[in-house]
């Protein structure tokens, strides 16, 4: 009897494709912890040349010194210009305002200079004409002294006559009569010399005030002409800012820009120094981005950086550079600051807005608005 040869026995399906299947998975996690440490080579490789010298943010805006219009004088408007979204040129004219009481003002101001300039004209003349009455009043002293001379010349005509007739009346060659005239006449002189006296000091006095009167009248335009004397002076100021307010009714765009909130109608009375509009100058804005204080510490004033806009997407890239920072973070600004004094303070990280100057050929080529959001990366190994 022939022996029996031993048979392997054939091996299962199932376990054939569990052993299958365990060595695909088993190359695909190699290839795949091939792929991570290759991707963590590479992004390694990255940051170390490139990653570390840029930081980024998604939290910035469109931003810019927007120019408020607001009237310098209360009126009302007779005609607006411009609407919102308008763009306008500096010195185009926004509204006007009903320039009537402006005028009135003007006409007054003009009728007051032109009464300063007479009073100046009819001081200067007084002067003379006062200076004309010194001269007169000299006059008047020289006469009342010729009537003083005169005066004591009579009086010592009737002493000496007194004085003849006295000595003649012992021997009756006089008579009593002629003596009492004689003593009249006497008591008369001194009486007339009395008053000649009295004409000179008169006309002294009245010398001295005719003289007091042309200095104090000399005052008021000594060193002065019709164009230097203050009250005209005061008087052209007045008319100028007269002038000036009336030129103020017209209302001219102060920058070029693109107007927006205007809150002003025809016939409306406008109230000096409440905002009417405001004018965006879209050709100078600029992008304030909010970085975290640990992105801030290689940042330096003058680095460039690149921006995009959701506007536009990332095809336009923007080129401008760090130009300052905020004095204080974005919490520290808001309106009603945190308060950390607390027992269960948590530290937040904060953000520092800090500004970033763009190209304005850029700018012009494709224009932005306030308030659009924008993405920044900054270059820090650019010093």
């Amino acid at each position: 009897m022939a022996d029996a040869t031993p048979q392997t026995p054939a091996p299962d399906s199932d376990d054939m494709q569990q052993e299958g299947r365990q060595s695909a998975r088993k190359t695909w996690l190699i290839r795949l912890g091939l792929i991570v440490i290759v991707g963590g080579l590479l992004w390694g490789a990255w940051y170390l040349l490139v990653g570390r010298n840029h930081v980024a943010t998604d939290n910035a805006y469109v931003n810019a010194e927007m120019a408020q219009v607001t009237p310098l004088m209360s009126a009302q408007a007779v005609d607006v210009l411009v609407s919102d979204t308008q763009q306008v040129k500096r010195g185009d004219i926004l509204v006007k305002l009903d320039p009537t009481d402006a005028q009135i003002a003007v006409a007054q101001a003009q009728a007051d200079l032109a009464e300063a300039k007479r009073k100046f004209r009819q001081t200067s003349a007084t002067s003379t004409s006062l200076a004309a009455q010194v001269d007169a009043r000299g006059a008047d002293i020289v006469q009342a002294r010729a009537q003083l001379a005169t005066a004591q010349a009579d009086l010592e005509k009737a002493r000496v006559d007194l004085q003849r007739r006295e000595a003649l009346v012992s021997d009756g060659a006089v008579s009593g009569d002629e003596v009492t005239s004689a003593r009249k006449g006497y008591a008369a002189a001194k009486a007339a010399l009395d008053l000649a006296r009295a004409g000179v000091q008169t006309a002294q006095a009245t010398r001295s005030a005719a003289s007091g009167q042309l200095a104090a009248n000399d005052a008021l335009v000594r060193g002065s002409t019709i164009d230097t004397d203050p009250s005209v002076m005061a008087a052209q100021a007045k008319l100028d800012s007269a002038k000036l307010n009336l030129e103020r009714a017209v209302i001219r765009a102060p920058i070029d820009g693109v107007v927006t909130k205007r809150q002003v109608q025809v016939g409306q009375r406008v109230t000096q120094g409440s905002p009417i509009m405001t004018i965006v100058p879209i050709a100078q804005v600029y992008v304030d981005a909010n970085f975290k204080e640990r992105q801030l510490r290689g940042v330096k004033v003058g680095m460039p950086a690149k921006v995009t806009s959701d506007l536009y997407g990332s095809d336009v890239v923007y080129h401008g550079k760090v130009v300052g920072f905020s004095g204080g973070t974005g919490a520290s600004m808001s309106l009603i600051p945190a308060q950390n004094a607390t027992g269960n303070w948590i530290k937040v990280v904060q953000r520092l807005p800090l500004r970033i100057a763009l190209d304005p050929k850029e700018l012009a080529a494709h224009p932005l608005r306030v308030g659009l959001s924008m993405d920044v990366e900054i270059d820090l190994s650019e010093k």
